[in-house]
């Protein structure tokens, strides 16, 4: 029966992944991991959290149904290299009848530190017109289950952090042009 609902007995707060081993041809030029590979960490952690709520691949299949992303920051904060094991921590910080907006953090997962966090909004699909779709009340009331756990942890600080660059590191490109045309009248006089 598709809409009967089905809840989880708990959510733990953060949710954890399992561990995931950085893979040696995932290392770039720079002698560490290429960013793309931090997206496919954290995209496993994302199906290995959200299949708890019953988004998975037997959902897709079953109810025709998905979820797609819309947008993701990520920070990178220290350099993982060959070999690394990392675990990511999930935490839901609000839905809707339509969306999902979380956090995760991917830490080295013996020594702890933190190596990049992402924040992410998501869209539930209906997969056969591939438009914007709600979602069915058991998926809505197991949701709201893990929202409740994860509620009791803080609000992490750089949800909502916008990318910009302070007003005192702007450069100034007219002077820089002003300067550069000075340089070749005086090069073309001598």
């Amino acid at each position: 029966m598709p809409d009967e609902i089905r809840t989880p007995a708990l959510f733990f707060a953060p949710f954890v992944s399992s561990p995931m081993r950085i893979e040696p041809q995932w290392i770039d030029y720079n002698g560490h991991l290429n960013m793309a590979y931090y997206h496919v960490l954290f995209d496993r952690a994302v199906d290995e959290v959200f299949s708890l709520v019953g988004l998975n691949q037997d959902y897709v299949e079953s109810r025709k149904a998905s979820f797609f992303a819309a947008e993701c920051h990520v920070l990178y904060k220290r350099e993982l290299n060959a070999r690394d094991l990392v675990r990511v921590t999930a935490q839901l910080i609000a839905f809707d009848d339509k969306r999902l907006h979380y956090y995760l953090e991917m830490r080295h997962a013996s020594e702890g530190w933190l190596a990049a966090s992402s924040e992410n909004l998501s869209l539930h699909v209906d997969m056969t017109t591939r438009r914007v779709t709600p979602f069915p009340a058991d998926i809505l009331a197991n949701l709201a289950i893990m929202k409740a756990a994860h509620a009791q942890m803080p609000r992490p600080a750089t949800v909502g952090r916008m990318i910009g660059m302070p007003q005192k590191s702007t450069i100034n490109l007219g002077s820089q042009a002003e300067e550069r045309e000075t340089e070749r009248e005086t090069e073309t006089r001598h």
